[in-house]
């Protein structure tokens, strides 16, 4: 088994790619007057982190519902239904819808993927390890030519012309939950279904999430401080780095955000009461079986 957990951006290939440093010197450029401008634009596989998601949605003056709705569909990251969100293309087509002749209509926006290309980030950690370690290698399409163009520079000098910084340092608390729930493996367990919904909305659907962390009955649960309660009322960042944070406590017990003991007390005894409620209304019915008194009356109704 190998020493590291990889998110490598070549899960079907049989091939490693070749790790790089971003010391390393790689020769590219894209410009509009490259003969394949765009190609890369007309059939699209980009998967989304939520900064990406923050960032669109908010350029584009939407709900982060609408904006998914609108521009992208989920896909499972791992077999236990951990989920993912990709950028949807057109309408019967293949082409991303931000495309344009002149090139990307959300350019300023534009995600974490799009930023990189030609570069593959690897984000990759010793198993039970939590730091994170980050390696790069080069993709290489047949149909782009802007590895033929003359400029060579290393890969931080690309990172940095292209502005990733700030897109790594706001997804790595997304990236490390996908490590560390692929290194934890059976140990974790299987999320349940309420967990699995959960990462989902914390994730990518940051104004639904708002909704659920400022109800009263997130704040019956959780201790939250005032000054945190204001950042993630108004905040789309503050907000997304505390729904990492509460998904490491739910998915791994990693406790970072205090509890009202006495509110999980009342909300255990309320749910006791309602299973007391519905078995006495069960025992006054009876079983099913004695209800379809006639085997042939489906619904047991008789005319």
């Amino acid at each position: 088994m190998s020493e590291f957990i990889e998110d490598s951006p070549f899960p079907d290939s049989p091939v490693m790619p070749n790790l790089m440093t971003g010391d390393a010197t790689i020769q590219f450029e894209c410009h509009k007057g490259i003969s394949c401008f765009n190609a890369c634009c007309k059939n699209i596989d980009i998967s989304l982190t939520p900064y990406d998601i923050l960032r669109l949605k908010k350029r584009l003056n939407m709900s982060s519902g609408d904006f998914l709705v609108k521009y992208t569909f989920p896909y499972e990251m791992d077999q236990d239904g951990m989920a993912g969100v990709k950028f949807k293309p057109v309408e019967g087509g293949t082409a991303c819808q931000f495309m344009t002749e002149e090139g990307c209509g959300v350019y300023e926006d534009r995600p974490t993927s799009c930023r990189y290309y030609p570069i593959a980030l690897l984000s990759m950690r010793k198993q039970n390890e939590y730091t994170e370690r980050e390696a790069y290698a080069l993709v290489q399409e047949d149909h782009c030519k802007g590895h033929l163009e003359p400029r060579k520079l290393t890969i931080n000098e690309y990172r940095k012309e292209q502005g990733v910084a700030e897109y790594d340092e706001l997804a790595s608390g997304w990236r490390q939950l996908i490590l560390k729930k692929k290194s934890a493996g059976p140990t974790v367990g299987k999320p349940s279904k309420q967990s699995l919904q959960l990462f989902f909305i914390a994730c990518y659907d940051l104004d639904r999430f708002r909704e659920f962390v400022t109800s009263p009955s997130f704040n019956e649960v959780y201790l939250l401080e005032d000054d945190l309660k204001q950042q993630i009322a108004t905040d789309d960042v503050a907000l997304m780095q505390f729904a990492f944070r509460l998904l490491r406590q739910v998915l791994f017990n990693e406790v970072t955000i205090d509890t009202k003991a006495e509110a999980l007390d009342i909300r255990l005894a309320r749910k006791k009461e309602r299973e007391a409620q519905l078995d006495e209304i069960a025992a006054k019915v009876g079983s099913v079986d004695e209800f379809r008194a006639d085997p042939n009356d489906k619904y047991g109704i008789k005319d």
